[in-house]
């Protein structure tokens, strides 16, 4: 026996030819049929029903090619069209239909074993898609390393070193050099270190350049003009402790 149903555009459906040929009846009666309950559906107010249950399309007979209406119809389509065909051997045939529907719509959703081609076509895909969400997370993180700035701990570091590096270039806390110039010569410098690094202010330090940030404090040294104000200034007290 021929198939009874088959499955088209993911659902489980048989036709009016196949109607036809196992009910033994003319397939334009048939198609008249459907026409008739489609008509009755839509007195009804069920269009929507009939459109998601009765498909129609055409085909070509195989000895005229001419084309031809013919109606695809699921289980509940077909259980309205076959309801009158109440002969003994239409019964049986309605029992096979059903069952055959049952059928296919159970291996419809059985997992389906892909084939050679398929799996390998799936393995590239996954493939293609790690390397491509690889690739999305090394760009995060290299954004990442891109924008973020030193942390408090480090912020405290360059303060720090900072400091004691002026400190040193005055000459010590207690020096008149210090008195007299530390806002300048600490403004000097942090004017210096922002300007170096491009950044509007010293917080704003990418962490990956706080080892550079570091190094820039231990050669800073500043202008040769500031150099000589804070040398005129202790060697002015020198002189005065002198005389």
């Amino acid at each position: 026996m021929k198939q009874l149903v088959f499955i088209q555009n993911d659902k489980v459906v048989t036709d009016t030819l196949t109607v036809a040929e196992v009910f033994a009846k003319p397939h334009d009666k048939v198609v008249r049929d459907v026409k008739v309950q489609i008509t009755k559906l839509h007195e009804a107010g069920e269009q929507k029903w009939s459109t998601a249950n009765f498909g129609e399309t055409q085909y070509q007979h195989l000895q005229n090619k001419q084309w031809y209406t013919k109606f695809d119809l699921t289980e509940d389509a077909f259980a309205i069209i076959a309801m009158s065909y109440i002969t003994p051997e239409a019964m049986k045939m309605k029992v096979k239909f059903l069952s055959e529907f049952k059928a296919m719509k159970e291996k419809l959703q059985q997992p389906r074993v892909l084939t050679d081609k398929e799996q390998l076509m799936a393995s590239v895909k996954l493939t293609l898609e790690a390397n491509e969400a690889i690739e999305k997370h090394d760009k995060r993180l290299t954004n990442l390393e891109e924008t973020m700035r030193i942390d408090g701990s480090e912020e405290f570091r360059i303060r720090k070193n900072a400091n004691r590096k002026i400190m040193k270039v005055l000459g010590g806390k207690e020096s008149p050099a210090y008195k007299e110039l530390n806002r300048k010569v600490f403004s000097n410098f942090w004017r210096d270190f922002k300007d170096h690094f491009t950044i509007p202010r010293y917080g704003d330090l990418p962490k990956k350049q706080f080892d550079q940030g570091i190094r820039f404090i231990e050669l800073w040294q500043p202008s040769t003009t500031l150099l000589l104000e804070i040398k005129n200034s202790n060697n002015q007290q020198t002189m005065q402790e002198v005389i």
